[in-house]
């Protein structure tokens, strides 16, 4: 492809026509001929790098500031918003040739994705997933995601779409991320549906404000043709207010276009009625929690505003099976039960505790830590969370990255310290689990909250092997 068709026809107004076989913003990828893009991060910045990426065969730099290569440079405002563009023309807008389905909310994204794939799916359509578990385009896994962010990069996003499209996908489903909307990853995209869940306390480090953060989630509703907003959320109000796009209101409460009511929990899911343009609906969903039915009637709205009809929506919903690390039961083959589950933020850890404390027989044992070199200020409020709703908590470590994992369980102690519930802090994870199984009486449910699907976990900036799962059936086979 000629630089001109990917910068613009200005080129050729200051520069001589190039092929570029391809485009990079990290230069230890940089291909002979390859545009080097400059972008700068939170830990560095790619004009540091332009010489090194000229070393590797780069033949153009796209920069934001000056500097002095011998390859021609082009200046532009915003590195992030040029690379998205180049990237979309460079895979031939792939996204323009399925239909788009964009998830955004503090949490739910993920089950939603699945649940509309299995609604596509029954529907008879081919469809591909983009998010925090992995890439899937029918039963093939494209990429497996592990600390990668939940909505990739813009070059590698296009590259995925263009992957959808060989495999012949008719519809794509994304977690789409409120810092994929700030840092203009999806730029170039239009979605068929926007969909937003919720909103919670969780990335201030980032957004500073709550404000921020709901302004980052709203400019999905921007550049999709309809939405699906949940309007028993007060975040969801607001974007209802401030968009016009074609929206369906989703929630339990009045004033909603699609609304559950009837809700019945248990261990082996949900079973709720859904009243929709004047007829009442009977649905069941094997992922037991109220906010697992927010999460079913979001998946139902955006299967709506596709078009689907009701009675293939509700056979779908029966058909999907529960996703990993969400509400998944561990098969320990003891009398008290093992759940894991990805609750990492005050909200999250609420809906979870409340979900098991509705079936549990026994006591409720919650373990659970907070990512280091993230929001601080939501570790008090989910250990005053965990301290009022949990029977015992063990506090202990998440992804202490490069913070000291004892200050971090300190500052969840404040809030543990303004309830009456009973706990134990056990810095080490492993030893953590281990103690939680040890202890366990029958009929009670320990929640292993905040991995989820995570394999791993970060220490420093080194990834550790960690799979819940393994440490568990570990200890419990000795």
């Amino acid at each position: 492809m000629l630089a001109s068709e990917l910068l613009g026809s200005k080129w050729l107004d200051e520069h001589e026509d190039i092929d570029i076989t391809g485009i990079a913003y990290d230069s230890r990828n940089v291909l002979p001929g390859n545009i080097f893009v400059c972008i700068k991060g939170f830990e560095t910045d790619g004009h540091k790098y332009a010489e090194m990426a000229v070393k590797n065969g780069a033949s153009l730099i796209v920069a934001e500031d000056k500097i002095d290569v011998d390859v021609p440079v082009w200046y532009v405002e915003n590195s992030r918003v040029e690379i998205a563009e180049m990237a979309c023309k460079y895979y031939g807008n792939p996204s323009s040739k399925f239909k788009l389905i964009g998830i955004t909310g503090t949490n739910g994204k993920t089950t939603i994705t699945y649940l509309i794939k299995s609604i596509i799916e029954t529907a008879g359509m081919r469809i591909g997933v983009i998010g925090t578990n992995q890439n899937i385009i029918g039963d093939k896994v494209l990429v497996t995601q592990s600390t990668t962010p939940t909505t990739p990069n813009a070059l590698e996003l296009q590259q995925l779409f263009a992957e959808m499209v060989d495999s012949d996908a008719e519809c794509v489903v994304m977690e789409v991320s409120s810092h994929a909307l700030e840092l203009e990853r999806v730029h170039g995209c239009h979605f068929d549906v926007g969909v937003f869940t919720n909103l919670t306390r969780d990335h201030l480090d980032f957004h500073k404000t709550m404000e921020n953060y709901l302004n980052a989630k709203a400019k999905l509703f921007k550049i999709s043709d309809k939405g699906v907003v949940n309007f028993d959320d007060d975040g969801g109000k607001k974007i209802v207010a401030n968009n016009d796009c074609d929206i369906l209101k989703v929630g339990l409460s009045d004033g909603c276009d699609l609304k559950a009511k009837n809700i019945e929990i248990s261990s082996s899911g949900a079973d709720f009625d859904v009243e929709y343009d004047g007829k009442t609906y009977r649905v069941h969903i094997v992922i037991p929690g109220k906010f697992s039915v927010y999460n079913a009637i979001c998946a139902m709205g955006a299967a709506l505003q596709m078009g689907i009809d009701m009675d293939t929506i509700i056979k779908g919903l029966e058909n999907a099976t529960g996703v990993v690390g969400r509400v998944e039961v561990v098969p320990t083959n003891t009398d008290y039960t093992v759940i894991i589950d990805y609750a990492h933020t005050p909200d999250g850890l609420e809906n979870i505790i409340k979900t098991v404390k509705d079936f549990a027989k026994g006591e409720v044992i919650t373990l659970f830590g907070c990512g280091g070199d993230r929001d601080n200020t939501k570790r008090p409020i989910m250990g005053e969370i965990a301290g009022k709703l949990s029977d015992y908590s063990i506090i202990t470590s998440d992804n202490p990255r490069t913070e000291d994992p004892v200050s971090i369980i300190e500052q969840i102690e404040v809030g543990m310290k303004r309830t009456d519930g009973k706990y134990k802090v056990i810095v080490d994870r492993r030893d953590a689990i281990a103690y939680a199984l040890d202890h366990a009486k029958k009929d009670d449910v320990i929640i292993l909250a905040g991995k989820g699907q995570e394999t791993y976990q970060i220490i420093g900036k080194e990834k550790h092997d960690f799979d819940e799962r393994v440490v568990v059936y570990k200890h419990l086979n000795k």
